[in-house]
């Protein structure tokens, strides 16, 4: 007769909360008989339910909830070369990426861009309107904000809750970070900078690709390159944080308020600032959307270590992320593949270079994308986890000049 699985468990000493909770999470991960146990992957996220194998986890839940709604215009990334991907990084030195686009119900929709820094933690940053495709926009710059330093495995996460929203796979890949390059003339900026595919190595150098980041982290100043399955091929940017911004971003205090006071609205002028890069990317009327979407990862459920370390529980701040401060990020086009024509109907315009291939593209928010793993969009995400009612914030607009 078989045992029941009350009487094989020790008796002394009785099982603590958190021997039971581990007891209940991996039962339920296996699929064992008894009782059941619902581990979502929210829960997971949040740190309500914990296993042992994450990849295997997630790979197996993802795995039954792909879509093959268009392969031909939306291919996916097959769910062997999704564990692939993320099995060849487990170590000290991985460079995997992901870019979640996260439609948070209080700080709106955004992308979290996180690169891996070591065998157990990854860098985080918030981006509102995703990483620039467009080498002709009016709009190059990007806001990047730091937030907390993940657990790597976050990067396999598809999930959905009415606390966070819904978080879907944009792409995920594997990085490089390229040499910092000074500019050749005094007032030059990334792109105008000589071809930086002359001067790098390939990726041939002995410095493992996490250093490197590390190092660059560091100086401020990364040059980056994605290599996923949705960005462009050679796709590179760069993230530069100024001296100004240092440290955490801190909302102005409201000033005191005192009565009969004359408010005087000044007329300003509509005029392009002649300031420099720097100031171009001044918080002025998007304001309130940017600091929600840095306190985004600021929940019920975030305590004072989080704070003191700016890390999650099991990751580790080894690198010195600072939470919220604000990095500036551009499309480096000359690392992409492209050059400014100096002739010819297209002067003055950049175009790939001979050889080279680089395809625009935009970000589109939630109605237009889907996940590179699943194929779901995020209402498909919200639906299997069992979300109803959810109430998305509105004014998020896509950047398409």
């Amino acid at each position: 007769m078989a045992v029941p699985s009350s009487l094989g468990r020790d008796i002394s000493p009785p099982p603590t909360k958190k021997r039971i909770h581990e007891e209940i999470d991996n039962r339920s991960d296996r699929g064992q008989k008894g009782r059941i146990v619902t581990v979502t992957p929210a829960a997971i996220e949040a740190g309500k339910a914990r296993i042992r194998n994450h990849l295997h986890h997630f790979c197996s839940h993802l795995g039954a909830l792909v879509r093959y709604a268009d392969p031909s215009n939306h291919p996916l990334l097959p769910i062997s070369d999704f564990a692939t991907l993320y099995e060849r990084n487990q170590h000290a030195h991985g460079h995997h990426f992901v870019i979640h686009q996260h439609n948070h119900p209080v700080a709106g929709l955004h992308y979290d861009l996180r690169l891996q820094f070591s065998d157990t933690s990854t860098i985080s940053f918030a981006i509102p309107y995703g990483l620039p495709g467009n080498p002709k926009s009016r709009r190059q710059g990007r806001l990047a904000i730091e937030t907390r330093v993940h657990n790597l495995w976050n990067n396999l996460i598809e999930s959905a809750s009415h606390a966070t929203g819904s978080l879907l796979i944009w792409d995920t890949g594997e990085y490089e970070v390229l040499p910092r390059k000074l500019a050749n003339a005094g007032s030059e900026t990334d792109d105008e900078e000589s071809d930086q595919d002359e001067n790098y190595d390939g990726g041939q150098t002995t410095t493992p690709e996490n250093e490197k980041l590390f190092q660059a982290f560091q100086t401020r100043y990364i040059r980056l390159r994605l290599r996923g399955h949705i960005l462009p091929d050679q796709y590179t940017i760069t993230l530069r944080l100024p001296s100004a911004n240092s440290g955490p971003y801190h909302r102005p205090k409201a000033p005191p308020k005192k009565r009969r006071k004359i408010v005087v609205v000044k007329e300003i002028s509509s005029s392009p600032s002649t300031t420099d890069s720097e100031d171009a990317f001044s918080i002025t009327g998007d304001q309130e959307d940017t600091l929600a979407v840095a306190e985004a990862s600021d929940d019920e459920a975030e305590i004072s270590n989080i704070q003191t370390t700016n890390a999650y529980p099991g990751a580790t701040n080894s690198i010195g992320s600072v939470h919220q401060r604000y990095w500036f990020v551009l499309l480096d086009k000359t690392s992409s593949g492209l050059l400014k024509a100096k002739s010819g109907q297209d002067k003055g315009k950049w175009i790939a270079k001979p050889g080279k291939c680089f395809k625009p593209f935009f970000v589109q928010g939630t109605e237009a994308e889907r996940s590179i793993v699943t194929g779901r969009t995020s209402d498909d995400v919200m639906r299997d986890e069992g979300v109803e009612g959810f109430v998305a914030r509105k004014r998020w607009r896509p950047i398409m000049d």
